[in-house]
């Protein structure tokens, strides 16, 4: 796989790992950071009891990313196998593959945002 392959506009494909890289270990030192400053807040099994909930809803939002990430690298690595063989610069998916992959993307987005958001709000409670 060629890391100067041209995903989009001026974007190349290693700029692309690069910034889903970057914004992973973002993510997970935030997601650390605020289950170590929740910790702090567990006094009892009760208070426990309200705050594993919120921690499990971070660590669950990281897999979910981690998972998209694998997903977005088995769409980019599906286009360049397919322009190798065709030789097209039309990725070789046809407009419906193309409309379910946008689709995909932009739902799973909303999810996590939407994930991240309510527990965001839990924590500031």
């Amino acid at each position: 796989m060629s890391t100067d392959y041209k995903v989009f506009d001026n974007v190349t494909l290693s700029d692309l790992f690069k910034k889903i890289n970057d914004n992973s270990a973002r993510n997970k030192i935030q997601i650390e950071t605020i289950i170590q400053d929740m910790m702090v807040f567990i006094k009892d099994p009760r208070s426990a009891a309200e705050l594993f909930p919120m921690i499990s809803g971070f660590m669950e939002t990281n897999v979910r990313n981690d998972e998209l990430l694998v997903k977005l690298g088995a769409v980019v690595q599906r286009v360049m196998q397919s322009d190798s063989q065709s030789g097209t610069d039309d990725f070789g998916l046809t407009d419906r593959e193309k409309e379910d992959i946008l689709q995909k993307i932009n739902s799973a987005t909303e999810s996590i945002q939407s994930e991240i958001d309510d527990i965001t709000l839990q924590t500031q409670e």
